[in-house]
């Protein structure tokens, strides 16, 4: 869909949708009944979330006031502030676990692999070794 062909909608039409996503109604279902993308429901729904209705964009441009005020970070900037912060961290963290993890795969997979590898020494206690990498 090219730029001229986006639909622009009311802050009306826009409200009401988030109202019946909010109520329950199955998100599936409204996107397909309102002719719009799930991602664009869900979008306003967190615009709606973070300032009300009036977070909700109408036609043309926003004026300066409502986008200030959409941003949840000047409302209460101390609580809000340390909320951030420790979700920051905890996303952080999780990343971190995340590699990790993949680091411990990573291993474990080329350790079975050198082990499947290796062949037994003829000697007790002789060193093991690998096949030859020449060809």
């Amino acid at each position: 869909m090219s730029k001229s062909e986006r639909r622009v909608f009311s802050r009306k039409f826009k409200l009401s949708a988030v109202n019946r996503m909010l109520r329950g109604e199955n998100v599936s279902e409204l996107a397909r009944e309102l002719q719009v993308l799930r991602k664009d429901l869900y979008l306003w729904r967190d615009h709606f979330r973070a300032g009300g209705p009036e977070a909700l964009r109408g036609i043309g441009r926003p004026r300066k006031i409502a986008v200030a005020a959409a941003s949840p970070a000047k409302a209460a900037p101390a609580a809000l502030s340390e909320l951030d912060a420790a979700r920051k961290r905890i996303a952080e963290l999780e990343r971190k676990i995340g590699q990790q993890q993949v680091d411990l795969d990573f291993f474990r997979q080329a350790l079975r692999q050198v082990k499947g590898a290796r062949r037994p020494g003829k000697r007790l206690g002789a060193p093991a070794s690998t096949p030859s990498s020449k060809r």
